[in-house]
This record gives C-alpha cells, structure tokens and sequence, in this order.
C-alpha cells in the first residue's frame, strides 16, 4: 500500500458564496470534495451576500486566495461581476442550483422567483423544526416520559450509540425525535413500552454499535468529561460487560419487533436518512390501510 506524503495532498482554496445561510451550498461542496482523494481543501465561506460592497470583499479575497467558486446568487448583476471577476483570474466558477432550478422550472411550467434565502422564510414547516428541536431536547435521554407520546420516533439503545445527535438532525427535519437509553439492570419505561402496541403510536427504532467501537467512543466521553482516572476499571468500559449489553439490547428489540440500525459505520445523516425512509414507509402503509377500508 502506498502510503500519500503531504507532498501529495493537494491543498487548495475553495470560495462558498451564497445569499443565504449558505448550508445547503456547504452540504454540497463537502459532498464534491469528498470523492477526491488526496486533497485538503480550505474553505472559504460566505454567506449573506447580498449587497455589491459585500461582494467587494469577497472578489478581493478570491483575487487573494484563487481557487473554485460555488455559489448560489440570483441577482443578476452580482452573478455577472462574479462570473467576469473569475474568468479574468481564470478560476472555475459554477452556479450550484441552476440545472435544478431550470429542470423544476420547466417541469412546473413556471419561473422562479428569485428570492435569497426564500427556503428559510417563517413559514408554518419552519416552526415546526423549531417545535422539533425543542421536543428533542424535552425528550432527550429519557428523562421525561410526559407527552412522549406526541414523538414521531423514539430510538432506543445502550450508551453512546449516537442518539442524541440522531434526534437533533431529526429535528432540523421537522421530525419530532425522543430518546430513550437502554441502562443495565433499569427497566425500560413502561409508559413508553405501552405505545408501542398503538395504531398511530410512534416509530421505536433500535440503535446498536460495535463493541470495540463502543469502548472507544465511552472512553473519550470519560476524558471529555475529565472522568476517567476514576473510570478506568468502570464496567462502563469493560469489553466483555459492553458485548453483553449489546446482546441483551438485540434480543430487547427483536422480543418488541423494533427494527434495528447498527450505526457502527453511519453517520449521523445516514441513520437519520433510513429512519426518514421506515417513517415515510410507515406513513405509506397507514394510507393504503385506510384507503382499503374506505374502500
């Protein structure tokens, strides 16, 4: 195996202009960057451009630090002084969500706008993401169980299996997440339990890890916290104690009929990403069963 000097890594700019907040421009150029190996690219992000003099400052730093523009600016004026300012440097500059826009513009039959920032305006959908959050963080690590049953989801799962994190990105979907951990020797809520039987209950979803990932992952926790001298032989990181739960959190599951993710190699957009689809799939099956009996 070839192993890559830093000669070898390709270090370079990249400039992130946006009207907006900028992070559906950020989420894409990570996506990009990514299936390039051997590169490390700097980011330069700016976003809330929306006045010629902010602009300005932007044109300034490119002409400073050159490299690939993206953007995401629908005045056309600023697009014109961007695209002339990047082609004098002779540096990419690439309109981000224009074949979108122009494939959705004609699919509808209609134009766009052009409003900066129009997904982010105080509509109903972005009060319910602020409710979302809010009912993440009231639900969070069991440690309320009163109203719990307004959730979408509850996921279940022993320590460090990237619940909280899971229910937050949930959220900032508008999808109301709880969650409960599974503790040795506690028994589970049976408050919670009761809804799992229920027709327009929530979705209880399993979390599992590796043991050995689990172990690392508890072993940081405990430095962060500034724990660990005290926790070094704490069965909290006991290997063969860490398998056990893990079996008795299985077989929990499989006895209740939950569905189960192993998180041990997702990320935290990737298990959120497959509970949105088994709640889309649920939301599909109660449709067809209440048309069926319409019908």
């Amino acid at each position: 195996m070839h192993l890559m000097s830093g000669d070898d890594i390709k270090q370079f700019y990249i400039h992130l202009i946006s009207d907006a907040t900028g992070t559906t421009l950020q989420g894409l150029a990570r996506a990009c960057v990514a299936q390039f190996e051997a590169v490390d690219p700097v980011e330069r992000f700016w976003p809330l451009v929306r006045t010629e003099r902010q602009l300005d400052r932007v044109l300034e730093d490119i002409t400073e630090y050159p490299g690939p523009v993206l953007y995401t600016l629908v005045d056309k004026n600023m697009r014109r002084k961007l695209e002339k300012k990047c082609k004098a440097l002779g540096v990419p500059c690439m309109p981000v969500l224009d074949h979108l826009i122009k494939g959705m513009a004609s699919y509808l039959g209609r134009v766009p706008v052009g409003v900066p920032g129009l997904q982010h305006t105080l509509d109903e959908a972005y009060f319910d993401r602020v409710e979302a959050v809010d009912f993440a963080l009231s639900f969070d690590d069991g440690a309320n169980m009163d109203g719990i049953e307004e959730a979408d989801v509850i996921l279940v799962g022993v320590s460090r299996t990237s619940k909280t994190p899971t229910c937050i990105f949930l959220a900032r979907q508008g999808i109301r997440a709880a969650n409960i951990p599974l503790v040795p020797h506690v028994p589970f809520p049976e408050r919670a339990l009761k809804l799992k039987d229920k027709e327009n209950g929530p979705l209880f979803v399993g979390l599992t890890e590796s043991p050995d990932r689990l172990v690392g992952l508890r072993r940081s926790r405990l430095k962060a916290d500034e724990l660990d001298k005290h926790h070094q032989n704490n069965q909290y990181l006991d290997l063969d104690r860490i398998e056990e739960e893990i079996r008795d959190a299985r077989r929990f599951f499989a006895k209740n009929g939950w569905p189960v993710i192993d998180v041990t190699r997702r990320s935290i957009e990737e298990t959120a990403a497959e509970i949105h689809i088994m709640l889309q799939k649920r939301r599909k099956a109660k449709a067809a069963s209440g048309a069926k009996q319409d019908g």
